[in-house]
């Protein structure tokens, strides 16, 4: 008798997903799932292109810089996003190498992002990240003041097409992505980026359209 053989990690990933918009009673298709490819040599990469995977996340422009030309010039279809904090001072290279940004957090990063855009003539969508745990270690825009920020990126002419969170680790995340959810509405939103190779289940139930994994594809680093 054949033993079946074990799925691939993407496929494990995609098939929670999956199980998870089921019982949320959502349409599977509604999220994307971006493999977050940091540290990650291009074999890795690429052996996750092979298999369909076509949304990567990176953490820092210089090792996006040295990566991902290269890939991307083989695979003109890959769609790359920026999850990881963005310095003002590379907000031009930024907007230059990814597709999306999902680390707006803090006004000085706004207007280095809106100049940026009119010097390029190129926009770029952006989430706002939340700091929902309100942890002094964590990059973010504080909550109370995303009305204000949301504004100002508006009038530079960023594109936000919805939030980003990392809850504090080591505590029961759903409470911090209902609130985002929440945020989100609150403030006209309809994307949210949330959930990690752990908790990506709780995300995709309670409203996550992009979920960051890493570990579960790659595994731990």
């Amino acid at each position: 008798m054949e033993q079946a053989v074990p799925s691939s990690p993407l496929e494990q990933v995609r098939t929670r997903i999956v199980s998870a918009a089921r019982i949320a009673g959502r349409k599977p298709d509604e999220i994307t799932l971006v493999a977050i490819s940091k540290t990650k040599p291009v074999a890795a990469i690429e052996e996750l292109i092979a298999q369909g995977q076509r949304v990567f996340g990176e953490n820092r422009v210089q090792e996006a810089q040295a990566k991902w030309p290269e890939i991307r010039a083989a695979h003109p279809d890959i769609v790359l996003h920026l999850v990881g904090q963005l310095q003002s001072n590379k907000a031009e290279e930024a907007l230059e190498l990814f597709d999306c940004i999902h680390s707006l957090d803090r006004p000085s990063l706004v207007t280095a992002l809106g100049k940026a855009q009119d010097k390029l003539g190129k926009r770029v969508p952006c989430f706002v990240q939340v700091n929902i745990g309100a942890e002094d270690q964590k990059g973010g825009c504080a909550v109370a003041d995303l009305p204000a920020l949301l504004a100002q990126a508006n009038q530079a002419g960023i594109d936000v097409i919805g939030l980003m969170c990392v809850p504090p680790a080591d505590i029961e995340s759903a409470p911090f992505f209902a609130l985002l959810d929440k945020l989100a509405d609150e403030n006209g939103l309809a994307l949210l980026s949330m959930g990690m190779s752990d908790d990506l289940e709780t995300a995709v139930q309670l409203g996550a359209t992009h979920v960051r994994v890493g570990s579960a594809l790659f595994g731990h680093r």
